[in-house]
């Protein structure tokens, strides 16, 4: 099995040499990561300019590793493109959480959705980060574990798995869709300049049966995605009340 792994948060993070490590188990790994952080950077992909792809500054044991100077969604493309195909992609893992909301914008999962779109089985990989970095020979078995599970299905699929810091089993998740208080808080720089930060905090607490509920009562959270947005029951709604004869009457 050929295993794609990249991230969003760069080349030198400790999250992705964790996950190419639990990767090596179960075939062979190549690591493609963007040469600087690209955290929430969601789906972008570079058009405007050529990509490069350097071989990486720090070693991967075992495992080629290199670097681009694109998004994580470039990583992937061009990943499995000059590595002519791969089975499996594995995108984290992040040095933060991907619960709820923060799916939309997260390019930890867009480096997935890229797999994904290109016909490749693929999971996102997650954990929460405090002051300190998170233990990763705790981790280490919930990651195998949860790598195992999803290649013991035989499907394809879009996965979005987020780690708590010392887990006590796992569990199959829906996403947490709730309301947050997205709040600008403004401030100074040592120069005086005016800045801003951007902060987000749910308003609503977790549902159980959750991403968001079940990392935060210590379980691992699997919650399987798809690439089709569509609103089924509106949909549903709208035909019914608007057939589609009806729709082309108003056009004209």
């Amino acid at each position: 099995m050929r295993i794609l792994v990249t991230n969003d948060d760069g080349i030198y993070s400790p999250g992705i040499a964790a996950l190419a490590r639990a990767a090596l188990k179960f075939g062979e790994v190549r690591v493609v990561a963007p040469d600087v952080e690209q955290s929430s950077m969601g789906h972008a992909v570079t058009h405007s300019k050529p990509l490069t792809c350097r071989r990486s500054p720090i070693e991967f044991p075992g495992i080629e590793a290199y670097r681009v100077n694109g998004t994580p969604a470039d990583c992937v493309a061009l990943g499995t493109h000059l590595w002519d195909h791969a089975d499996l992609v594995l995108s984290g893992i992040n040095m933060g959480p991907n619960l709820g909301n923060s799916m939309w914008h997260s390019g930890t999962l867009a480096a997935a959705k890229q797999g994904a779109l290109l016909g490749i089985k693929a999971v996102a990989l997650s954990t929460p980060v405090g002051k300190t970095e998170p233990n990763w020979e705790i981790l280490a078995p919930f990651v195998e574990e949860a790598i195992s599970l999803l290649l013991d299905n035989p499907a394809l699929g879009l996965y979005n798995v987020n780690f708590p810091p010392d887990p006590k089993g796992v569990q199959w998740t829906r996403q947490s869709v709730r309301l947050y208080d997205g709040r600008i808080v403004p401030g100074t720089d040592p120069m005086g300049r005016k800045h801003y930060w951007f902060t987000v905090t749910p308003l609503e607490p977790a549902e159980e049966g959750t991403d968001r509920w079940a990392v935060e009562n210590g379980f691992v959270s699997i919650t399987p995605l798809r690439l089709d947005l569509t609103h089924e029951e509106e949909l549903k709604k709208a035909v019914e009340k608007n057939p589609v004869e009806s729709s082309r009457e108003v056009l004209k």
